[in-house]
């Protein structure tokens, strides 16, 4: 009997992940992921909570605690990183609790944790994630709004794009304009160590940012850097071939990742499903000037996801010369290859379409509700209405929307309300 309760008690932290628009499917990897995290109480009191941020009153309601006590709780969830405490309205904590991705899963390797089996945890997270794949197709192609994009190596950019490039594409204006920097562990390659399996590139050179940083850095998971050292970091990325993976937003960017093509996540979807485009392009696109590339193959070793390539060059009087060419349908516009070329014989230009960022994380999480048919749960959490800020702000965002997304919205809700909402406003226009 006392197993069966336990299995009912992360039955319902699963059954409340899965309240995000990007959850976890389901399976016995994922159980045995989440004893490895969560003792049984803490599993149970994390299953109770809402999905969107919450004061420790909202909690203290919840777990029948006074609020003192539900205070101490939270502190203690957030300390392993299964909560973060990242905004303060009035003097006072808000809470959230994060996905799985990007969130408590990385949390869990962002640090070196005496009182967690990291090996068996990363051989547990490389079978959910990379072998059952599931997961990874829940995440990464679950809906058209990727949760993370590249972002373009601003060195690769030539004069006159250097001048149309926009802040919220440079990751040197994301890292100026965040409130608070924190850098921890590489969760991919920190996982690679426990597998045996890590490349040589830095570790300790993934950020986190703004209010979510705040959090990691207060409960130890992050170490406060300033500004400079940020940017410091980011040079000595791209001087290692790494490139540079964000939040889906343009503004309060939460994480840029400094990834590998050997061990990072998102470059192993990129490769796997690149034609389902699992990560948000940049504006940007290589083009090879052909009669001077020697075929040296060094821009296909530096490309993370495989869309650099070797072909022949069709020359009668040399049938083994080759050329480079370039896969536009997986090619993430990140600019590595121009920095490898030993002959400068590529240059990255406009995409013929202009690549449309979220403007936040609401409206980026709401248009993946909508996409993946959970709008439901953040209106409706713990199955009691929002206050009526919240739920204006997410009605406001859907109203922002294109028409067929509102459509879609209005059938999943089926809301009376919501329709006369969306009548009202046919002429808005959509989020750029």
């Amino acid at each position: 009997m006392a197993h069966l309760a336990m299995q009912s008690t992360y039955t319902r932290l699963v059954d409340r992940i899965n309240k995000f628009p990007a959850g976890a499917p389901p399976s016995d990897l994922l159980f045995a992921i989440l004893k490895l995290l969560y003792t049984e109480e803490e599993a149970g009191l994390v299953a109770l909570l809402p999905i969107k941020p919450f004061k420790a009153e909202v909690a203290a309601k919840i777990w029948k605690e006074d609020e003192a006590t539900s205070r101490q709780l939270l502190d203690n969830l957030a300390d392993p990183g299964l909560l973060l405490d990242p905004t303060r309205e009035g003097g006072r904590p808000v809470d959230v609790k994060p996905p799985p991705m990007a969130g408590f899963f990385e949390f869990s390797m962002m640090r070196v944790r005496s009182d967690l089996d990291q090996k068996a945890l990363s051989e547990l997270f490389h079978q959910y994630i990379s072998v059952e794949e599931d997961f990874m197709k829940s995440l990464f192609v679950g809906g058209d709004t990727p949760l993370g994009r590249m972002l373009v190596h601003e060195g690769a950019l030539g004069p006159e794009l250097q001048l149309q490039v926009l802040d919220h594409e440079r990751a040197s204006e994301v890292i100026k304009t965040a409130s608070h920097i924190g850098v921890g562990l590489c969760y991919c390659r920190h996982k690679a160590e426990h597998l045996g399996k890590a490349c040589g590139a830095p570790q300790n050179i993934c950020m986190t940012l703004g209010t979510s940083a705040r959090s990691l850095i207060k409960h130890g998971i992050a170490r406060q850097i300033e500004t400079g050292e940020a940017l410091e970091m980011l040079e000595q990325a791209r001087e290692a071939g790494l490139v540079q993976f964000a939040e889906n937003v343009q503004k309060h960017v939460n994480f840029i990742c400094n990834c590998c093509g050997c061990c990072c996540e998102a470059m192993h979807a990129a490769r796997r499903f690149g034609m389902l485009h699992p990560i948000q392009t940049t504006d940007y696109l290589p083009e090879i000037d052909v009669p001077t590339c020697i075929g040296c193959d060094k821009c296909t070793n530096a490309c993370p996801v495989a869309a650099m390539g070797l072909v022949s060059a069709n020359d009668p009087r040399r049938p083994r010369t080759k050329k480079a060419r370039v896969d536009t349908m997986t090619c993430l516009g990140c600019g590595v290859c121009v920095r490898s070329c030993p002959k400068a014989c590529i240059k990255l230009m406009p995409r013929p379409e202009r690549v449309i960022t979220p403007p936040d994380s609401v409206t980026r999480v709401v248009i993946q509700a909508i996409e993946r048919g959970k709008l439901q749960n953040l209106i409706f959490d713990q199955q009691a209405l929002l206050s009526h800020r919240a739920m204006a702000a997410i009605l406001g965002v859907i109203l922002k929307l294109p028409p067929v997304k509102r459509a879609l919205a209005s059938r999943q809700l089926n809301s009376r309300y919501l329709d006369r909402q969306i009548a009202r406003n046919p002429l808005i226009s959509e989020p750029r």
